[in-house]
């Protein structure tokens, strides 16, 4: 996976409307294999919670830079990986290169269009899987092993997107996406596998502004109990963002004022929702 900005400033030309037409064309492309598949990452929080009707004092979400795409196993049991991989081909996309020339099978792009990366991922099918691992489908198509995915297609939405294809189309579609309860565990996971400012703000986005309170998003949380992973998160949780110093809170204010920056108050309300999300789990 690549390395994402430490700040929210590198996310200032952010094309989050690129990024929906990347969503609402591979939609298109993909029809009846999209049950089998869920949009979870850094485009969720600004699908679950609505950026054109946010409250006073609520800043939009940053965005993102790219597309992830969870599998389910049954796309994988089933083979229907080369499906997906076959329609893609028919309409432009291919395996994304490294500068070096060599194939990043996880992580595909439009040839016309290429702007917008989508990354691959499955959840663990065998004990010896490690989060972060690429697992190789084909000779060119791969996708990333996510601890915790499974949880996508237990806790989700069904969201009706609307927009343009990315060669202009008007669309409207219904996709899966990654439930707030799911979210949380995928993402907090994702931070302990790889520290980055962004994970940090976007688990922080999300439990403080998704639903009418904290008892929303944890409620869902609940839901998904008991669950290896989710524990894992709540420890997680627990020992990166207790603490207007911990590494979790602070990488998210750094990522929201500049590297090396502090601001006591805003640490304090990083730690104040990740704190209340806690307690309401327990409830």
């Amino acid at each position: 996976m690549s390395l994402k900005p430490k700040t929210s400033a590198g996310y200032a030309d952010a094309p989050i409307d690129l990024v929906k037409s990347t969503c609402l064309h591979v939609a298109v492309v993909l029809g009846d294999l999209m049950d089998d598949l869920v949009i979870v990452g850094g485009f969720v929080p600004s699908l679950l919670i609505d950026q054109k009707n946010l409250p006073t004092g609520v800043e939009a979400h940053v965005g993102t830079l790219d597309l992830d795409v969870g599998m389910s196993l049954a796309i994988f049991n089933e083979n229907h990986y080369q499906e997906i991989t076959e329609r893609l081909r028919g309409t432009g996309f291919e395996p994304d290169r490294k500068e070096n020339g060599n194939q990043v099978f996880q992580r595909w792009k439009h040839k016309e269009f290429g702007k917008i990366t989508i990354d691959f991922l499955i959840p663990p099918s065998y004990q010896t899987d490690r989060g972060g691992a690429i697992r190789k489908l084909e000779k060119d198509f791969g996708a990333i092993i996510a601890p915790g995915l499974e949880l996508a297609f237990k806790d989700f939405e069904i969201l009706g997107i609307e927009g343009t294809t990315l060669k202009g189309e008007i669309a409207v579609r219904k996709i899966k996406v990654c439930g707030p309860g799911a979210f949380v565990v995928l993402k907090s996971l994702t931070f302990r596998n790889r520290g980055e400012n962004k994970d940090a703000y976007d688990l922080y986005y999300l439990i403080r502004n998704y639903g009418s309170g904290v008892e929303d998003i944890a409620a869902r949380f609940r839901n998904l109990q008991p669950n290896e992973d989710c524990e894992k998160a709540l420890e997680i949780l627990r020992e990166d963002f207790s603490g207007i110093d911990s590494l979790g809170v602070r990488r998210t204010v750094e990522f929201l004022l500049g590297e090396g920056e502090s601001d006591e108050m805003l640490q304090a309300e990083v730690t104040g929702f990740i704190e209340n999300f806690l307690e309401e789990v327990k409830t």
